[in-house]
C-alpha cells in the first residue's frame, strides 16, 4: 500500500506538468495565428526629419463602418491612395488630417468580403515616403459585425481543442493512460467549436455558414473539416470503454500530430472575397463572394 501510494504522486504531478506545457503551446499558437493572419494589421516603421515613426496598417474593417486608419502626425502632409482590390478602378486619394494628436483618414466601407488595397504617401519636403515602404499595397477585407456571444465561445472552443490536442500527443508520446478521456474531449471541442460555433461566426461575418468542401475550397473551412474527421476516427477506433488497445494509441498520436501542424497554418488564408465584376452584373453579394 505504501509503494502504490509512492507511485502515485509522481504520476499526478507528471499529469500537472503536462497540463501546463499544454497550457503554454496553446497560447504559443494563438499568438502565432494572430500574428501570422492576413487580417493582422501591417506593422512597420518609417524615417521623416531625421525621426523615425512606427505605423500600423489595419488590415480588417467592418461592414458598414469606414475604415480609420491613423498614422503618427510626423508635421508631414500624408495621403492614402486606395482602389477596390483585384479592379482596374483609378486609386483615390485621401488626405489624412490631425486626430488625437495623430492623423486619421478614413477608407470608405465596402460589401461583405469586399476588399480595398491601400497605400500611404508622406511628404518631407520634396520627397516623399511610401508605406508600406516594400511597394507592396495592403489589403483590407470588410466583414459582417460579429456578435459576442457566437465569436467569443468560438475562440474559446478552438484554442482548448488545440490545448487539449497538445495534452493528447503527450499522452500517447508517453504510452500513458488517459488517451480516451482526453481524445473525446477533444473531439467535442473540436465539433462545438469549429462545426457548430464557427458557422455561425462565419454567417454573421461573410453571409455563408460554409464555404469548405463540399462547397468550396475556403480554407479555413477545409482545415476544421479535416482536424474534425481525424478526431473523429480516432475516437471511433479509441471506443467508450474498454481496454485500449495499441492502435488506439497511435490513432490519438496521428490526429494530435494533424491539429498541431494545421494549426501552423495562418489563419484566413484564401478566405472569401467578393468578385466586384460580377457584383456590377447584378450579381447579389452573397453569390459574388468566391474565395481569394
Amino acid at each position: 500500500m505504501d509503494k502504490q501510494q509512492q507511485t502515485a504522486k509522481p504520476r499526478r504531478w507528471v499529469s500537472v506538468v503536462l497540463w501546463i506545457l499544454a497550457f503554454i503551446l496553446m497560447g504559443g499558437s494563438a499568438v502565432y495565428q494572430r500574428m501570422t493572419g492576413p487580417t493582422h494589421p501591417m506593422r512597420g516603421g518609417y524615417e521623416i526629419g531625421g525621426e523615425t515613426y512606427k505605423h500600423k496598417l489595419l488590415r480588417s474593417g467592418t461592414v458598414g463602418e469606414d475604415a480609420e486608419i491613423t498614422l503618427p502626425d510626423s508635421g508631414s502632409a500624408v495621403h492614402i491612395y486606395y482602389k477596390r482590390y483585384k479592379t482596374d478602378d483609378n486609386f483615390t486619394r485621401v488626405v489624412m488630417v490631425p486626430k488625437d494628436g495623430k492623423l486619421a483618414g478614413r477608407l470608405p466601407t465596402q460589401p461583405m468580403s469586399g476588399k480595398l488595397e491601400y497605400y500611404s504617401e508622406a511628404y518631407d519636403g520634396a520627397d516623399k515616403v511610401r508605406l508600406p515602404s516594400d511597394g507592396r499595397n495592403v489589403i483590407i477585407r470588410f466583414k459582417g459585425a460579429v456578435p459576442s456571444w457566437a465569436l467569443v465561445p468560438h475562440i474559446f472552443f478552438m484554442f482548448f481543442a488545440v490545448m487539449w490536442a497538445f495534452r493528447v500527443l503527450f499522452e500517447a508520446a508517453l504510452n500513458r493512460q488517459g488517451i480516451r478521456l482526453l481524445s473525446w474531449a477533444t473531439f467535442i471541442l473540436m465539433f462545438t467549436g469549429g462545426l457548430v460555433l464557427g458557422p455561425t461566426v462565419q454567417h454573421f461575418a461573410f453571409g455563408e455558414a460554409w464555404t469548405g468542401v463540399p462547397f468550396g475550397w475556403d480554407l479555413t473551412d477545409n482545415k476544421t473539416l479535416l482536424m474534425w474527421l481525424c478526431w473523429l476516427v480516432a475516437v471511433i477506433i479509441i471506443g467508450v470503454k474498454g481496454p485500449l488497445k495499441p492502435r488506439a494509441r497511435w490513432a490519438a498520436l496521428i490526429a494530435a500530430v494533424i491539429t498541431v501542424l494545421i494549426y501552423l497554418i495562418p489563419h484566413s488564408m484564401f478566405g472569401s472575397e467578393l468578385d466586384y465584376g460580377k457584383l456590377e452584373e447584378g450579381v447579389p453579394v452573397t453569390e459574388a463572394i468566391g474565395q481569394g
